[in-house]
This record gives structure tokens, sequence and C-alpha cells, in this order.
């Protein structure tokens, strides 16, 4: 997909647009279980000046008659995720902001108020986003307690970006052996060489002056929203393992066409597929270690998981070994 140029303006200067405005793009298919809750959640937001862009790919269920509840900006496109986001950026026409959400995300109230007052500082091209995973049972609180570790790390992916960053990007490379595994990574690798890519930091915004639709919702999933002020709730279904291997083991078909695309010493390649980085590193930089004694048992499911992962990841290599010609 071709995009326009930018005009010639610096990266990161302020378009004619007061205030500024932000589009959401929501890619979805099949999402009817998922769907109303993200649009709500952007409905109640703090910050008003927002459009809904959801990018459906052929849904057969009824993700988009409930999605045009919400916005009559619905749009279908396929086959990947990559192709559905290039579609949200190019009728976002207007937009200072584009921010890229999956249909199984909430957003807290005062999210996108809180990036946008981040973003008046001018020195990122883009956010990352703290994300929590919601569920009560134990695999789901090993997992919420292993992401929080990757927050603002290689291993995360963007969420919120300047547009004229993203156009000039070239949006996200639509090429059928990247699609469906490596997106994010792959368009933030051509995102930090225009501008960096800093962390919102997650405030609690204190007592709630109203209580927030969706906050009995995020507590019967295990978490207290008043901890929290700027985050993203990621509304993982019960953790079934196999599923979540058979995940794993579909994008790890994908790392050797991203990390051939980037170089093995890319620095951020080197971290993604770091054995040193991605068992240990990531756990104790930044004073992150003091969480690991502090939960021994969460800590113990996490390190199963990511034996598991790494298992499937080596064996993967193995095959595509000796599947390489000599």
């Amino acid at each position: 997909m071709a995009f326009e140029h930018a005009p010639p303006q610096a990266l990161g200067e302020k378009p004619p647009l007061s205030p500024p405005r932000v589009s959401v793009i929501v890619a979805t298919k099949n999402e009817e279980k998922n769907i109303e809750t993200c649009l709500r959640s952007l409905r109640a937001q703090t910050f008003r000046d927002i459009e809904i862009l959801v990018v459906d790919n052929r849904s057969e269920d009824k993700t988009t008659e409930l999605a045009r509840r919400y916005t009559s900006k619905v749009y279908t496109k396929g086959p990947g995720l990559a192709a559905q986001r290039n579609v949200g950026i190019q009728e976002a026409a207007n937009s200072e902001f584009l921010m890229f959400i999956d249909a199984d995300m909430i957003l807290s109230p005062g999210l996108i108020e809180a990036c946008v007052r981040r973003m008046e500082s001018r020195d990122c091209a883009a956010l990352f986003i703290p994300e929590i995973v919601l569920g009560a049972n134990f695999w789901n609180r090993v997992r919420r307690f292993e992401r929080r570790f990757y927050d603002g790390t290689a291993i995360d992916g963007a969420r919120l970006y300047r547009k004229d960053a993203v156009t000039r990007a070239g949006g996200f490379d639509e090429n059928e052996r990247v699609v469906n595994s490596v997106e994010d990574w792959d368009f933030d690798q051509k995102i930090k060489r225009l501008g960096a890519i800093r962390l919102l930091e997650d405030v609690p915004a204190g007592p709630p002056r109203g209580e927030w639709e969706l906050a009995s919702f995020v507590r019967a999933r295990g978490v207290d929203p008043n901890r929290h002020g700027s985050v993203l709730y990621h509304n993982e279904a019960d953790f079934d393992l196999r599923k979540y291997l058979q995940k794993k083991s579909y994008y790890a078909g994908k790392f050797d066409i991203y990390i051939d695309k980037w170089g093995r010493d890319n620095p951020d390649v080197r971290l993604q597929f770091g054995f040193w980085y991605r068992y240990f590193g990531v756990f104790i930089e930044q004073g992150k270690w003091r969480r690991l004694p502090a939960h021994p048992l969460l800590t113990s499911g996490m390190y199963f998981l990511r034996f598991l992962v790494g298992t499937i990841y080596l064996s993967r290599n193995l095959v595509h070994a000796k599947e390489r010609p000599r």
C-alpha cells in the first residue's frame, strides 16, 4: 500500500490541529465477545477528541454489526493485521496521533488523555503503554506477572504514534512473509529510525470521581482498576496451555524472516532472541529482580512457561536448519 509523503516539517512538529486528535484503529476478526467492551472503554475516555475506526477481516459473527453501534467508520480488509492497520492509517487522514489496539483490549478511562499530554514534550515518535493481562486463575496471574516485566523493553510493542512518523515509515509491511507474526516489532524498527519510543508512566489516578462503567468487569478478572491510571487491560480468555503453545509455535515459525530482514546484529533483535536477555536480563534490569523473590509461586510458573516456549523455539530452529540448503 502506497502512502503519501509527509509535508516537509520536522518530526513531531505540531500540525495545524487544535486540539490534537487521536484516531484509534481497532483490528477485528470474529470478536463479537470482546468488541463492545473495547469500544465502551473508548467511549468512556476523558479525552473527547477521538475517532474510532474498526477494520474487520471478514468476520463471520456479529462483530461489525456491534461495532456500528459505536462508530460509522467500519471497514473490511484482510487477510492480515498489517493490511487492516494500513487501511486505518489511510482513513485517519486528519489525525495528529494514531493508536493501534486489539479488540480484546480495554483502555483505562484517562489513558488517551495521558498519552496526549506525554506527547506534548515532543521528545519521541511513539509510546509504549503499560499492559495488564486480565484473568483470575493462576495461569492468568502468571501471565500478568510476566507481562509487566516487558513494558517499555525491546520485547514490547508501541501502541500510540505520531501520524507524521507513521506516514514517513510507510505504514506496516504487508509482505505475506511478515504479516500475522511480528508486525509490531517490524514496524517499531522503522519508527525508531525516525524518533525514540518512550514508555508512558502508569500513575494511579487516585480516588475515582465516579464509578468507571467497566470497573466491575476489570475487578471480576483479578485486577483493581483504582491501582492504575494509564494502562491497557488485555482481556485474555482463561489460560489454555495448549492454545498458548500453539500460538507461540506459530510465531516461532516466522521469526527467521524477521531476523533476516533486520540482521542478527540489530540491537533489538539481539535482545528479542538472546537467551540471556529473554530468560534473565529483562527480569532483573533496573531493579525489577526484586519482584521475583517477592512472588516465588508466580516466578516459578513464569519460568515453567518460559521453558516450554524456549523448547518450541529451539525445536523449530532445528527443523529449519535441516530444511535450509547447504
